[in-house]
């Protein structure tokens, strides 16, 4: 597997490219629950199968290189990406996993996205340590939504593996609006830091160049003013304010959003909002990751200024 440092990536695998869709690329043929359970009975689907599956339930959409480097912080013994698509292979023959890629204008896409099947509800609703909320619908979800998904992936995975001070992750943390009466979840996922018995937790937003997507961050960012305007401690589970953080494509696009932010006056009175990019992911360190705009006195313009937070190193 490539590490993070050796990737030399001028633009981010999870960034909106010109006519893009979502192309299948799994298995159309018909697999009995029988069958799969004679392949569990000899052998052949086993429990690092079972730990694939669970960490695709979890993410609901993943890259193998993902998959890779979950498996390998949890200490499960797949020790190259060649094994574990062969693996995925198996899963998507009996049609527990799926597989899709993306086209575009620019040709196709170099990675593969793993997604269940109805084969791997049935198989996780057997068991009782693992919740699986997944539908067929959810495979038709657009590019957009499903790279959000997967650079919000790639955040978790980052602070997981580089942040000494890393506690857990939620995927898919749920937050309320109260005066607008809306449930709404950060598009990038959770993560919880803790040193000294004090945590804090970093929320995650993930903004894609998709179409409309001015008029999309704005009404989302509305849902998040009014979490923060009227947080009470223990508001959504959580005892202080956490921190937002804007996950944008590259840096000419952390300028864009926070232009539109600025012009639709979304401000938040009680915390700093941050900006980060995909690619700020896969520097050695995260210490100096995180973007403030603030406004320059001499030239009367707002300026990007890197955040140190010696948390992260």
């Amino acid at each position: 597997m490539v590490e993070d440092n050796q990737i030399k990536a001028l633009k981010s695998p999870f960034a909106i490219r010109k006519g893009e869709i979502k192309t299948f690329d799994g298995r159309d043929q018909y697999v009995s629950m029988n069958q799969v359970i004679h392949k569990i009975n000899i052998g052949q689907i086993t429990d690092i199968h079972f730990a694939i599956l669970y960490l695709v339930n979890e993410f609901e959409f993943i890259t193998s290189r993902q998959l890779l480097q979950m498996l390998q912080i949890k200490g499960i013994g797949i020790k190259s990406q060649d094994k574990l698509n062969n693996k995925l292979e198996s899963l998507i023959k009996n049609k527990i996993l799926t597989r899709y890629y993306f086209n575009s204008d620019d040709g196709k896409g170099i990675y593969r996205i793993y997604c269940l099947e109805k084969m791997g509800k049935y198989l996780l609703d057997t068991r009782d340590d693992v919740e699986c909320k997944w539908q067929p619908s959810d495979n038709s979800k657009p590019v957009a939504m499903i790279k959000k998904r997967l650079a919000g992936n790639q955040v978790l995975i980052a602070y997981l593996k580089k942040v000494k001070v890393f506690d857990r992750y939620t995927v898919k943390p749920v937050l309320k609006a109260k005066i607008l009466g809306k449930i709404f979840k950060p598009s990038g996922g959770e993560v919880v830091l803790t040193k000294s018995d004090k945590s804090i937790s970093f929320l995650f937003e993930v903004v894609r160049r998709e179409k409309d997507w001015q008029t999309k961050i704005i009404d989302k960012m509305k849902f998040y003013k009014d979490f923060y305007d009227n947080f009470i401690p223990m508001d959504s589970g959580f005892k202080s304010l956490p921190q937002l953080i804007l996950v944008c494509e590259d840096d000419k696009h952390m300028a864009e959003v926070f232009r539109e932010l600025t012009i639709n006056n979304i401000e938040f009175k009680n915390i700093n909002l941050l900006y980060t990019t995909d690619l700020r992911q896969i520097n050695e360190s995260l210490g100096n990751s995180l973007i403030e705009f603030k406004l320059d006195e001499k030239t009367n313009k707002y300026k990007a200024n890197n955040i140190e937070l010696k948390l992260l190193n």
